[in-house]
């Protein structure tokens, strides 16, 4: 079979591709809105973008921020919507002023002139990046369409957006939920539902979570095990990921996670493994074929009481 004719995302999820690991996200990131038509491959620049914007969105992704750029439909093409996270601030700013604006962030001065509200519920992107990987805009503009005609119809306030590269391609549809920095990835319309309310009730949805925005693939790979066991005793209000200790074999590892819901708390010791699959991360590498990667998966799952807790649910991370 020809490379143009395979998608990524088809062959990650037949060979068991794990989602948990793959949830990492930077904490400081600025969106703007810039139509998709434009967009270049890479996720902060677009074909009709001043050099000296280039120049300035650059200097503030190397000071540390992630910059992607958004779009929706009602959007005007020379009118940008920007929003700074995780500071929760939504702007307006003109074409002819997005220079202005840029710098100014760049230089941490004040930013009010373009000021509009603050963010208010949650705001939900969909890479559609289709210049990026093609199974972006197979994938992932499919289930953005879904999700702009569903996330209106509930009552917590979802706002919805196209965003360029959001990581994990092969993974698509993905999608990320600010400002938990919550990634999920394999999303389909028939998930939508679910993961609208769980996201409204401010949980993860489990089926399509990729694990923490702050934590390591191991943790990721502990924490989603973590709450697929507890998912039956009820809304967990808090789990921390703590000590992790080497174990045999020598790439082991046991990973001790606290968890407490309203009734109920205490701790579980999660062992984990690591595998190595064979996969390509994009589109783009078919053509230079697969290649070995490193992902964790949970084997065991221990209570503080020591007794065995393995369930059925406990899956691959």
């Amino acid at each position: 079979m020809s490379a143009a004719s395979l998608f990524c995302s088809v062959e990650s999820a037949a060979i068991g591709d794990p989602l948990a690991g793959n949830g990492a996200h930077a904490e400081r990131n600025l969106l703007i809105s810039w139509p998709s038509k434009k967009w270049g491959r890479g996720m902060r620049h677009a074909s009709d973008m001043s050099e000296a914007v280039q120049e300035v969105v650059d200097s503030i992704a190397d000071d540390g921020r992630r910059i992607n750029l958004i779009h929706r439909r009602d959007q005007p093409s020379h009118q940008h919507r920007v929003f700074l996270l995780p500071e929760g601030a939504i702007y307006d700013v003109p074409r002819d002023e997005l220079l202005g604006f840029l710098t100014a962030l760049s230089q941490s001065t004040t930013l009010e002139h373009w000021y509009l509200s603050s963010l208010q519920g949650s705001l939900i992107l969909c890479c559609t990046h289709g210049k990026k990987d093609k199974c972006c805009a197979k994938f992932g503009f499919k289930t953005y369409q879904a999700l702009a005609e569903q996330a209106p119809q509930h009552a917590h306030p979802f706002d919805v957006w196209q965003s360029t590269h959001l990581g994990g391609c092969r993974l698509a549809a993905s999608v990320i939920v600010f400002p938990q920095r919550r990634k999920y990835g394999r999303i389909s319309e028939e998930h939508l539902p679910r993961l609208l309310d769980a996201e409204a009730a401010n949980r993860p949805f489990l089926p399509c979570y990729r694990g923490g925005a702050d934590l390591t693939p191991l943790q990721q790979c502990a924490q989603v095990a973590a709450l697929n066991w507890l998912k039956d005793c009820g809304p967990v209000s808090e789990l921390s990921v703590s000590r992790i200790t080497p174990i045999e074999p020598p790439s082991a590892c046991q990973v001790n996670v606290a968890w407490q819901t309203p009734s109920q708390q205490g701790k579980l010791l999660i062992t984990c493994e690591p595998y190595v699959l064979t996969r390509v991360d994009s589109c783009a590498d078919f053509e230079q074929g697969a290649t070995p990667s490193t992902v964790w998966r949970a084997t065991h799952i221990a209570c503080d009481d020591s007794k065995a807790c393995l369930s059925p649910s406990v899956s691959t991370c």
